[in-house]
């Protein structure tokens, strides 16, 4: 039987191999013999949205991890605090020694039985005589083994976690880190890691919606060598504008949006005249952007913009009068002051990082042609005429006043073609448009051509709105040891700009070194010069020849993070990243990254934030925090120990993805230095004392041994046994776990270098675990053999003897209790109406219990559980046992006080010296030191600071982004991807309609 063969497919896609690059493909379409290039805009990534589209043909190249998205996920894994692992390795170590104290009385026993245990026998007589020493001291070492097993500190795991609990409610319950405007409260979502939060070391943070708002505003500008946006008052001095300063009133303008705020009505006034610089000045402003239009309601306009920069330009065009109602590929349509004006669009001057600059040229409505452009003053002032020189100097100082103020500036220009000239230039760009071979740069070279001796018209001064308090957390942060990087997909003059904002950048710092290479080598090589004007200074040169000594120094540069007295910062590429992330130079950037004060990554990728924060983990042994907003951060977030999700803008995923979320980042700074600490502090505290307790409590038996025969009989009766470490000490320690505090909040946010103690590790590490040991079998061997000692000659107040072994039992019990009692009100700093509860409560309750097990009524109901009747009354009523017992708290207590005092004293930490300002000032309520920003005067601007990217203006020229069915053509949407947290532009054409992807920041 034949089959039909089907005919083979017409088509094929010829494609790179699945990788992470979001911003580049490289395909070949082969179709009925016709080849087409297939790039990054002809892709549609794994969780964009297909809009306005009437009908598409689409193929799916990638599936499941082999996505650009999968690409650039990083793997989830389990996240524990080194303070866990740590106690996971010291319990191993108890289990080792309880082994080894049962391995001595084993043989203790062993060796007993053989020389002097049948001696014992003539009135101890064993039911089944067992001859074999070596058997008995095996025997022996099993019950030793249960008896001593309470050393091991099986109920701590339960501990922590009700304490690890405990702290997660109190950062959820933390007014002080709830977000009134959008009702969000700070979330701890995870009950593992609070602890690890006080040992922070370095902080990776997403620029975009985490340290700025995302909103642009138009805040100043310069036209014809005059400056807008200050208000002076009646003296000619400059006021401070404030929320409360008289706004400029737009009311003539119908069409303006009511949410845009301009306090100079100088500007308004120039354009009411009919300034013909000012009108142009707008002009440029409402022609020059890839914007589009969305008109829902007559009058009632929405622009979307691909990036918040055009947007606020466009807008401040539209308060000021000039209009930007519509478009299509051909015409752009603005009410200039109220008429309607129709523009012809000829061409678009795309945007590249190369060029920095946009253009389009346009007729307008009395005929003339005209290019307008837009961007870098480094790059648009060497393309003006010679005539403009003056101008230039002028709008230059203002340049720099408004960089001075941390804004973001661009530099508008214009020209004047002539028809015949643009005609012979409009036939070559098409024959460049539509070459095959070196496209870019034939249509780079007649963009370079038609934009020279442009007329200068000013500038404008953009602000994005950092958050509230981010230059006062950063301050405040680092001046805890905090080091924070900042890893944003932003352009490199962009994060720069924010940089200086935040007070990450100052003009005091010694050097900022941009590595801005695109090959190995010369990454490499700009890497290595940084490192060596670094280090350089502080070299030694004896005779012509280096130390050799210093040099061997010199190989561990964080031996000199430290002691580095200049200031420098680092700022790093994405594609430059990306060869020093390779393992051939990954170390060489970390140690120079490290030896800055300042760090910046710009253009990065997902993948490499989380690869930059993995470099750090891996080499520094640094407890790492990554804290984002968009799911462009969930890799960075998932590889950091601790990673924290801020609700903004773009949705939640982050939040999503995080351990931590609140709403703002200036809650980092509480988090951190209050929550943190305390939540460290609170657990090596908890520590130290559970470990000690437990120590004194058990090792009693160990010395017990010794003088009983090493027969496995225990000290105490079985119930103390059982009840000491679930009622006796359960809850006051648990009281100091959770409300403890060296010092209050106010004093750990005033003295940032608290922090450092976590950082360091000074509080709970093998050391301190050692001490605590120490202290512990002390504490056990006083109170073993001061009563054993005491019992030994003591008789009771009417001369009879009063060494029996549950008296003996009974005064050891006693003491351990007061002891560990009075221990832990000395570790207590912080006492609440709780502290005094549980601890003088657990006393009352041992002694309820204590006398209830040896009372008549107890002895009457259950006669074989509890047969020592009358002990504890018999025992507690003598004064030589109360004696003993104050004898034996004072001998265990004495040391410590002691020790503790001579080290405040002589030796006084700098927890010790606030705590001691804070107890002399508890009458007088402290004030409040806030941090006040300081806003920087530099004399340095960003190059570029427009968010701006390639591709746009052949998009609108082409026509495929309107939809000729719709009388409004604003169709172009932004939007943040829920599910690869990237900016998706969406447009339409008659023939469909698809949507790009790009990283944040573009």
């Amino acid at each position: 039987m034949l089959f039909p063969v089907s005919p083979p497919p017409p088509g094929e896609v010829v494609c790179e191999p699945p990788n992470n690059k979001l911003d580049r493909f490289v395909g070949t379409l082969t179709w009925k013999n016709n080849k087409y290039p297939l790039d990054n805009e002809k892709l549609l990534l794994r969780g964009c949205v297909m809009r306005n589209t009437e009908w598409c043909f689409g193929l799916v190249v990638f599936t499941g991890p082999q996505t650009k998205l999968m690409q650039n996920c990083g793997r989830t894994a389990f996240k524990r605090t080194s303070i866990e692992r740590l106690m996971n390795t010291l319990v191993l170590w108890i289990f080792g020694f309880l082994l080894c104290m049962g391995v001595i009385l084993a043989i203790g026993n062993s060796i007993w039985e053989e020389k002097v245990g049948g001696k014992f026998r003539v009135y101890l007589l064993w039911d089944e005589v067992l001859n074999d020493a070596i058997f008995s001291g095996f025997l022996t070492f099993w019950s030793y083994i249960i008896i001593l097993n309470t050393v091991v500190p099986i109920s701590l795991y339960v501990s922590v976690e009700v304490i690890r609990l405990g702290h997660s409610y109190f950062i959820n319950w933390d007014r002080r880190m709830y977000y009134r405007r959008r009702d969000m409260a700070a979330e701890a979502r995870t009950t593992t890691l609070n602890e690890e939060l006080g040992q922070v070391e370095y902080i990776f943070s997403d620029k975009t919606g985490t340290l700025t708002q995302n909103i642009m505003v138009f805040n100043k500008c310069s036209i014809n060598g005059r400056t807008y946006g200050d208000v002076y008052d009646e003296f000619g001095h400059k006021v401070e504008i404030t929320e409360k300063s008289p706004s400029v009133d737009f009311s003539f303008n119908p069409l303006r949006d009511k949410k845009f705020r301009f306090h100079d009505h100088s500007l308004v006034e120039a354009v009411k005249l009919g300034d013909p610089a000012v009108e142009e000045f707008f002009r440029v402003l409402a022609l020059c952007h890839t914007v589009m239009p969305e008109e829902k309601n007559e009058g009632e306009l929405v622009y979307q913009a691909q990036s918040p920069d055009e947007g606020a330009l466009v807008t401040a065009a539209r308060n000021f009068g000039f209009v930007f109602r519509a478009r299509t590929p051909e015409t752009i349509t603005l009410y200039e002051m109220g008429k309607h004006s129709t523009y012809q669009l000829l061409a678009i001057l795309d945007f590249n990082n190369i060029r920095k600059r946009m253009s389009v040229i346009v007729r307008n409505p009395k005929g003339q042609i005209k290019l307008y452009s837009k961007g870098a003053d480094t790059i648009l002032f060497d393309r003006l005429a010679p005539s403009t020189e003056d101008l230039m100097y002028t709008t230059s100082e203002h340049l720099n006043e408004f960089a001075g103020e941390g804004l973001r500036t661009l530099a508008l220009a214009y020209k004047d073609l002539e028809e015949d000239v643009f005609a012979e230039w409009m036939v070559r760009l098409h024959e460049a448009s539509t070459a095959l071979e070196n496209r870019e740069e034939r249509l780079a070279l007649l963009y370079e051509e038609i934009e020279q001796d442009m007329t200068l018209l000013g500038a404008t001064a953009i602000e994005d709105k950092l958050q509230e308090g981010v230059a006062e957390t950063i301050a405040c942060l680092t001046l805890a040891s905090i080091k924070i990087w900042v890893l944003t997909g932003d352009k490199l003059e962009t994060a720069m700009n924010i940089g200086y904002s935040c007070n990450m950048l100052r003009d005091e710092m010694s050097d900022v070194f941009v590595i801005t290479g695109h090959t190995a080598l010369e990454v490499q090589q700009q890497l290595r010069t940084a490192k060596e004007k670094i280090l350089g200074p502080t070299r030694e040169i004896v005779n012509g020849e280096k130390d050799a000594e210093k040099m061997d120094l010199y190989r561990n540069d964080s031996v000199f993070e430290e002691t580095i007295t200049s200031e420098y910062a680092l700022i790093i590429n994405g594609h430059s990243l990306a060869h020093a992330l390779e393992a051939d130079l990954e170390r060489l950037l970390l140690d120079t990254a490290c030896l800055c004060k300042t760090v910046i990554c710009c253009r990065v990728t997902p993948l490499q934030k989380a690869q930059v924060v993995d470099l750090v983990k891996r080499h520094k042994r640094a407890v790492t925090l990554a804290i984002g907003d968009g799911a462009n951060d969930v890799s960075m977030i998932k590889t950091a120990h601790i990673g924290v999700g801020i609700s903004g803008q773009e949705g939640m995923q982050a939040v999503l993805a995080s351990d931590y979320s609140f709403a703002q980042f200036r809650y980092l700074q509480r988090l951190l230095l209050v929550h943190g600490r305390w939540s460290y502090l609170r657990m090596c505290r908890f520590l130290c004392y559970f470990f000690y307790k437990n120590f004194a409590f058990t090792l009693v038996h160990f010395w017990f041994g010794f003088f009983c025969g090493f027969s496995a009989q225990t000290v105490y009766d079985q119930w103390f046994i059982t009840l000491f470490n679930i009622v006796y000490t359960s809850l006051p320690v648990l009281a100091m776990g959770l409300f403890d505090q060296d010092v209050n909040e106010q004093n750990s946010l005033r003295h940032p270098k608290l922090y450092e103690l976590g950082q360091l590790n000074v509080l709970f590490n093998k050391r301190q675990f050692f001490m605590c040991t120490l202290h512990g079998i002390y504490t056990s061997f006083v109170l073993f053999f001061i009563p054993y000692g005491a019992f030994s000659s003591n008789v009771r107040d009417d001369g009879s003897h009063i060494a029996d072994q549950q008296s003996f039992a009974v005064t050891i019990a006693t003491s351990l209790v007061i002891v560990v009692s009075v221990q832990i009100g000395l570790d207590t700093n912080y006492w609440t109406a709780v502290n005094h509860f549980y601890v003088w409560g657990s006393l009352t309750i041992y002694f309820c219990i204590l006398f209830a097990m040896h009372s008549n009524g107890i002895f009457t109901i259950f006669p074989s559980h509890f047969p020592f009747l009358g002990t504890a009354r018999n025992t507690l009523t003598q004064t030589g046992v109360w004696l003993v017992i104050l004898l034996t708290t004072t001998v265990c207590v004495m040391p410590v006080l002691v020790v503790r005092f001579l080290r405040t004293d002589l030796y006084p930490t700098m927890t010790d010296k606030v705590r001691h300002t804070q107890q002399a000032s508890r009458r007088q309520r402290p004030q409040e030191q806030n941090l006040k920003r300081v806003r920087r005067t530099s004399s340095r601007r960003s190059a570029y600071a427009f968010s701006h990217q390639e591709g746009y203006g052949e998009l609108i020229t082409s026509g495929r982004n309107m939809k000729v069915a719709v009388p409004v053509f604003s169709l172009l949407r932004k939007r943040g991807d829920p599910a690869t947290g990237t900016t998706v532009v969406a447009w339409s054409s008659g023939s469909g309609t698809r949507e790009s992807e790009n990283t944040q920041g573009q």
